[in-house]
């Protein structure tokens, strides 16, 4: 992996590989370039899959609980390569929502009808392609069909995206409701936290007007409501309907284009991802929530926001476990407005 001139790093973990975001800046040209190698090799896995693990510390009590009893039932996508998933990274989130009353049950089968009528709320969180670069479609056209008509009927959807590969993998599902993936991810030089000296960790709140007055972000009183929300590099999300979106994106947020390419030597493969020059996210949003038919949609732009994590190289928090931000609550809202409950 590149590490010269490194201003940020963002691995995520899947089967078999781990993905690590490098930016570097040139000075020659004064341009930034971002990379990510996808590296196929047990070694390299073995050694970057520590950089990046649960939070199991991090504490999902819920005091308060939506449901005592007979919750609804959330059906836990896993059958689609997914990076995160409910006994992985993302089992902060899934124990948060299960000490809300939320039944979840992992999913490991193709969407059908017939299987989507059996739960409430259907969530998905980095599903990948098949193909080497992990950027085709993850979902077949009868899927995204399926899941059309269950929320068109009813359901719920809470599908969580990222930067790429995801956002291209997500791409047909997000199609299917109205929603377009940048595909790459977004930065913003004047709304981020500035602590980090991150640019793609975005800060949204009332003050800044980035935070939109809906019931997840005003929750059913004053100790539900969300007042400030960070999110950790991710993609922007263009919908139909610009009154969609619960996190917007200001004038000075930009999307950086991916370019993929697959490399091959000998018996390893390495997916290189760069990232282009700026193009502006005008209308763009991080996170839509919207109706759909008799049912419920929220897409999100970035994957760690609603989860807890620890950096294994700095230890570090980043997800809803970083003091001084509403993530953990925004993840209740969002579940209790797909169930109905706001």
């Amino acid at each position: 992996m590149f590490q010269e001139h490194e201003t940020f790093r963002r691995p995520f973990e899947s089967n078999g590989y781990s993905l690590g975001l490098i930016a570097n800046t040139n000075a020659g040209k004064n341009l930034m370039k971002a990379r990510a190698i996808l590296l196929f090799t047990a070694v390299l896995f073995a050694c970057d899959a520590k950089r990046q693990t649960a939070d199991l510390d991090f504490d999902t009590s819920v005091s308060e609980p939506a449901y005592s009893e007979n919750g609804p039932r959330v059906l836990f996508d896993e059958a689609h390569k997914n990076i995160h998933k409910a006994d992985g990274l993302y089992e902060p989130f899934a124990n948060l929502i299960r000490n809300d009353g939320y039944q979840v049950t992992p999913n490991r089968s193709a969407f059908s009808q017939a299987l989507l009528d059996e739960y409430q709320v259907l969530v998905i969180a980095n599903a990948l392609g098949t193909n080497d670069s992990n950027d085709s479609s993850a979902f077949t056209g009868n899927e995204c069909e399926a899941v059309r008509g269950w929320v068109e009927g009813g359901g719920s959807l809470l599908l969580i995206t990222d930067h790429a590969p995801t956002g291209a993998a997500a791409e047909r599902l997000g199609q299917t409701f109205g929603i377009t993936m940048s595909k790459g991810f977004t930065e913003d030089s004047l709304n981020h936290d500035a602590p980090s000296g991150d640019l793609s960790q975005l800060v949204f709140t009332r003050e800044n007007g980035l935070l939109a007055d809906h019931p997840i972000t005003n929750g059913r009183n004053d100790r539900e409501r969300v007042n400030r929300v960070v999110s950790f590099t991710g993609q922007s999300l263009r919908s139909f309907d610009p009154t969609h979106a619960i996190l917007k994106l200001s004038p000075t947020a930009v999307d950086r284009p991916p370019t993929i390419t697959v490399e091959r030597s000998g018996g390893d493969m390495r997916v290189i991802i760069e990232y282009g020059d700026p193009v502006p996210s005008t209308g763009h949003a991080q996170a839509v929530a919207f109706p759909y038919g008799k049912g419920r949609v929220v897409i999100m732009g970035e994957a760690a926001m609603l989860t807890a994590q620890i950096d294994g190289r700095t230890k570090q928090p980043f997800g809803m476990n970083v003091a001084g931000t509403d993530n953990r609550q925004l993840a209740l809202n969002i579940m209790r407005w797909l169930s109905g409950l706001l």
